[in-house]
């Protein structure tokens, strides 16, 4: 489905991802996890070819999208719904013109418009909202808004930019909820990138590790929780710097 082979990206000479290699099977969701500023975002821009790699793979159903010019892109960024972290809806647009975007984009008929926006809606529940302006929504209605639009297309995988950051615990286990049930009814495949470790252990069929610009470990969240390595225990633990004795070691896998 997706593959990424040997993926390296540097930022005005600082390099982010050191050799990136990992893959995501058919009907899966992966959650990638790692520090803040550790390249997780970066990841996952370049899984739909929104970022060009300085070295490197990213295989998606069988093509190597880095060669890509952009005219031959299109066809494949179609196949990718994203949720980006602040839900990046148009302020000006209704709820239902946000959703509606995509659609229109590919001049779909009205008729197919309407019925399709409302399926969506209903699925994360704001059929009541399609009048409002992004303004008067809450944070959470705006990341549910965000879902609908990313999915009303169909797209064959979804990518997840911190979908719960800013909500506190009850919105957040809300979007969770929301994600487990597009994955369900669309029956998509699914990147998330997030902090919020409740959040990896639910929506997630595996878990990875990106840890200095590599994957460090990857298992279920079973296998996650129960490794013993060091490096993953930190990140999942939440526990400082200052805290850690003695030296981390580093390319240690984790136990599965």
């Amino acid at each position: 489905m997706i593959r990424v082979e040997g993926l390296r990206k540097s930022f005005n000479g600082a390099e982010v991802l050191r050799g990136v290699d990992f893959e995501i099977s058919e009907g899966e969701t992966v959650v990638i996890i790692g520090r803040s500023g550790g390249g997780k975002s970066v990841l996952l821009k370049h899984l739909c070819a929104l970022l060009k790699p300085d070295a490197g793979k990213v295989l998606v159903d069988g093509i190597d999208v880095v060669p890509l010019g952009e005219g031959e892109l299109p066809p494949i960024r179609k196949k990718f719904g994203f949720l980006f972290q602040g839900a990046a809806l148009f302020d000006s647009l209704t709820l239902f013109d946000n959703v509606a975007f995509p659609l229109r984009e590919e001049r779909r008929p009205e008729s197919e418009i309407e019925q399709r926006v409302m399926e969506m809606l209903g699925l994360v529940d704001l059929t009541k909202a399609r009048d409002k302006k992004p303004a008067e929504l809450s944070g959470g209605m705006r990341k549910r808004a965000g879902l609908a639009r990313a999915c009303v297309a169909r797209p064959k995988y979804m990518l997840y930019d911190e979908p719960t950051t800013g909500l506190d615990p009850i919105r957040a286990d809300n979007i969770n909820e929301l994600i487990l049930r597009m994955r369900d009814h669309l029956q998509v495949t699914g990147v998330a990138v997030t902090h919020d470790m409740t959040s990896a252990y639910k929506i997630a069929d595996r878990i990875a590790l990106l840890h200095d610009g590599r994957i460090y470990a990857v298992g279920t969240p079973a296998e996650i929780q129960g490794s013993t390595d060091p490096v993953v225990q930190q990140f999942i633990h939440g526990i400082s710097d200052a805290k850690v004795k003695g030296e981390v070691p580093h390319g240690a896998a984790a136990n599965n």
